[in-house]
């Protein structure tokens, strides 16, 4: 409180005797609580690079360019290039579009057997399939 030293208590004016000011009370907010359950992602349905069977090429570069490109053991590579050359085609690789089509471009990208290029070898054929749920 402010007070003139010459004034009495009395004399003093409005101004002088009112307490300081107080900001108003906060104001409060309620926010709702998040739900328990969360919003599910959807999964993406699986891919297959399917490698189609190629007479030309050599089984031994068939099996280097799958253990290079998809890192598998020899072994698997064989067993995969076999169901290939007898089936048609085989099911190299399963798991997203995306890497999919990566995994495809790679083993393309390879390109042909360069033993076989004077006999009309040609990249190995692959193609992109979704796999059913």
């Amino acid at each position: 409180m402010i007070r003139a030293a010459t004034r009495r208590d009395s004399e003093m004016t409005a101004t002088e005797t009112s307490s300081p000011t107080v900001d108003p009370a906060p104001i409060r907010v309620r926010v709702a609580p998040k739900s328990c359950t969360s919003p599910q992602t959807k999964n993406q349905p699986p891919y297959a690079v399917v490698l189609h069977n190629d007479d030309i090429n050599r089984f031994e570069w068939v099996i280097g360019v799958l253990t290079a490109v998809l890192r598998c053991g020899g072994v698997k590579a064989f067993w995969l290039v076999l169901k290939a050359h007898v089936g048609g085609r085989a099911i190299v690789w399963s798991g997203t579009l995306e890497v999919a089509e990566f995994k495809a471009e790679q083993i393309r990208a390879v390109g042909p057997d360069p033993h076989k290029v004077s006999v009309g070898a040609r990249p190995l054929q692959t193609s992109v399939e979704p796999l059913p749920d």
